[in-house]
């Protein structure tokens, strides 16, 4: 998935730990399969290959995938949207080699094919159509957690009671430490990536982080995230990192990027009316905001 994934397992022996995780690897490397823009062979594929031609019938896991998603979307007025495939990769490369941005009219004409609403699913036949040639749709924003929630449920089904999957860190973890503690993770410093400002005691629950500091330009010095707001088709600035607490790592990693499209007021009111899901956002001003359930202690 272009991603790292570490996975952490309490077990009484080697043997034994090695056993489940080659499984939850299998079931990572299943769903990439599924879900890679990177194969001609892979579901997502076979949807954009069809895209303004005729409907695909996916598997019920990624027709689901997909469902929830567009959920999602609703949910985010947008600001979420797995038709992010249809951008035109030449305009970003994020990298040193990017000394100006496009302008705002290419911008807008380089998400032309974004729009969420132009999936069209029927739930009878449980097809899905792109309604226009061009369209692609990807799983980048979900399929890192939603890998990691499916890895996550082979393990505890192969009887792991205490573990975490950690993927490029957006991470789940149940149970405890073997010392009964609950684990202990740490939220990245957007200034210095290897370090972190902050730490989380957490059990049974999943974090997820969107930041500016993994892929970034540096344009009459000021720095834009490779997170592209849908709408505009520019980068987003404002904010360096957001990082969502939920019970599930699907929407965890669906739930971070968003709220940087958002911003810090509206991103943070839309945290605040959902149940069982915090927010940490730090803005380019490093100041710290968080959502009304999280305790903040020095």
């Amino acid at each position: 998935m272009g991603n790292r994934f570490e996975l952490t397992v309490a077990s009484g022996s080697q043997q034994e730990a090695d056993s489940v995780i080659d499984a939850a690897i299998a079931e990572i490397q299943r769903i990439e399969k599924l879900l890679t823009t990177f194969s001609d062979t892979s579901e997502t594929h076979q949807i954009n290959a069809m895209a303004g031609l005729a409907p695909v019938i996916p598997s019920p896991e990624v027709y689901d995938l997909i469902y929830r998603s567009i959920r999602i979307s609703d949910l985010t007025q947008g600001a979420f949207d797995i038709t992010y495939g249809s951008v035109d990769k030449s305009l970003w490369n994020f990298d040193t080699a990017m000394t100006t941005l496009p302008s705002k009219e290419v911008a807008q004409a380089s998400v032309r094919l974004v729009n969420y609403k132009n999936v069209l699913l029927e739930p009878e036949k449980r097809s899905v159509l792109l309604m226009h040639k061009g369209m692609r749709i990807g799983f980048g924003g979900i399929g890192k957690g939603y890998a990691a929630e499916r890895a996550k449920q082979i393990l505890q089904q192969l009887g792991v009671q205490s573990g975490i999957v950690n993927a490029a860190g957006d991470l789940t973890a149940w149970g405890h430490q073997p010392n009964g503690q609950p684990w202990t993770i740490g939220i990245a410093d957007p200034n210095a990536k290897h370090q972190p400002f902050s730490q989380l005691n957490i059990s049974d629950m999943a974090v997820a982080t969107s930041g500016n500091y993994e892929k970034f330009a540096v344009i009459d010095g000021k720095k834009y995230s490779h997170t592209i707001n849908p709408k505009t088709g520019l980068p987003v600035t404002g904010i360096k990192s957001v990082t969502i607490l939920c019970p599930n790592a699907e929407l965890a990693d669906a739930m971070a990027t968003p709220v940087m499209v958002m911003g810090v007021k509206v991103g943070l009111e839309l945290i605040n009316q959902m149940r069982d899901i915090a927010c940490l956002v730090v803005d380019d001003d490093n100041r710290v905001h968080c959502s009304k359930n999280i305790r903040v202690t020095a």
